[in-house]
């Protein structure tokens, strides 16, 4: 999904998204999969804090698997000021399953 801010008056913007199945390359340990009519397969890649039930693994190393996969997103929260967009009286577009991104 990408979302690209429309009519910036304002503010710090700019196009943010993620371009990559996380679902695909989720880290087994993450992985939530689906079994029926003998079929297996993942559907979801949870965080490592809700996987392993534990704060401590909220902001460690499973949140860079997420940050390197979509670096202008955030992994955490407070990850980091690349991910922090302040867009004032502004519009978006939203995009899903977008085309390889080339820019």
């Amino acid at each position: 999904m990408l979302a690209f801010p429309q009519k910036v008056t304002r503010g710090g913007c700019g196009a943010t998204g993620c371009l990559i199945d996380l679902n695909g390359a989720c880290p087994k340990e993450l992985k939530v999969v689906a079994r029926g009519k003998g079929k297996v397969g993942g559907v979801a890649c949870m965080s490592a804090c809700e996987a392993f039930g534990d704060p401590r693994f909220c902001c460690a190393v499973y949140s860079l698997f997420f940050k390197y996969a979509c670096t202008r997103s955030y992994s955490y929260a407070y990850d980091d000021k690349t991910s922090t967009y302040t867009c004032a009286n502004t519009d978006y577009t939203i995009v899903f399953c977008p085309r390889p991104y080339t820019r």
